[in-house]
């Protein structure tokens, strides 16, 4: 009866911190589903319900697949770098030698400047003309200008912005290891990768899948970093899910379609969201 009674004092205590988040965003996401089921465009005053045929319509959108299909890659290729970069940073600050704290700060350099500042400075970088990758490498490359290589470019961009995220919170999640049991395994005769293998990896496997999944939220919804940098192009090589909603909405007007574009990406984050909630509970993170 206690517990039952601290349940509901507690529910009490959030309750109107639950309200503001309803109304902040539960109304916001029934507004959009709403015009998602409508044609509007206000530029010739139209305004009627059309039910499901934005969604039948995007199943032929060959923009959407494209669209989706950068999306996509950008989100696998740029997590599983910033990934793996992240936890041969963490690793190496996980051990004690001079610098350690100045070199933490440098680290995290990238991750403090904002998102729009770092598109443009990658901008610069990749210059053909005067970009500083083009002059270490002595010869000239069009990094923006290639469907293929300016997709790439931009995941480049992403992994050097994030990644030092990614390797605090899994530098975070190795101090949590007790050092008892390296010291157990060592006189063991465990050597370094089967430390690894056996006792860091598997203990530090719950950390690491919460940061694939704020990661791969993030990055699925991904719209300042690639904007700025590329605009979407050249030819549509670059514009992800949440580009391609922003011109249909903002440069088209079509708010109809805008939205149910918009449906499609949050049914999509909720999807990866369910998909790993399994795993957290099984790892009891």
């Amino acid at each position: 009866m206690t517990h039952r009674k601290g349940k509901e004092g507690a529910f009490l205590f959030l309750a109107p911190a639950l309200l503001i988040l309803a109304g902040i965003t539960l109304y916001p996401l029934l507004h959009v589903f709403r015009l998602s089921l409508h044609r509007r465009l206000l530029i010739f005053d139209i305004s009627r319900f059309v039910g499901p045929e934005n969604y039948l319509y995007l199943l032929g959108d060959t923009r959407f697949r494209n669209a989706l299909g950068n999306t996509i890659y950008f989100t696998v290729l740029s997590v599983l770098l910033e990934l793996l970069f992240g936890l041969a940073i963490a690793l190496l600050l996980n051990r004690h030698f001079r610098g350690k704290g100045l070199m933490r700060t440098i680290i995290l350099i990238p991750w403090a400047i904002p998102t729009v500042v770092s598109a443009r400075m990658w901008e610069w970088l990749y210059n053909p003309d005067f970009g500083l990758l083009n002059h270490l490498l002595g010869f000239r490359i069009n990094w923006l200008g290639s469907p293929f290589l300016a997709l790439n470019a931009a995941v480049a961009m992403d992994v050097w912005k994030t990644t030092p995220f990614v390797a605090l919170l899994l530098t975070a999640g190795l101090q949590t290891i007790p050092r008892d049991l390296y010291g157990a395994a060592r006189i063991d005769g465990a050597g370094p990768w089967t430390l690894f293998r056996k006792i860091t990896l598997p203990l530090l496997m719950p950390v690491i899948l919460v940061v694939l999944l704020f990661r791969t939220l993030d990055a699925f919804r991904v719209f300042d970093a690639v904007y700025v940098l590329t605009g979407g192009g050249p030819a549509n090589s670059t514009e992800t899910l949440s580009i391609y909603a922003y011109k249909i909405l903002f440069q088209t007007l079509q708010f109809g379609y805008g939205s149910a574009i918009s449906v499609m990406v949050f049914l999509c984050v909720g999807l990866f969201t369910l998909l790993f909630i399994p795993l957290l509970r099984r790892r009891k993170v």
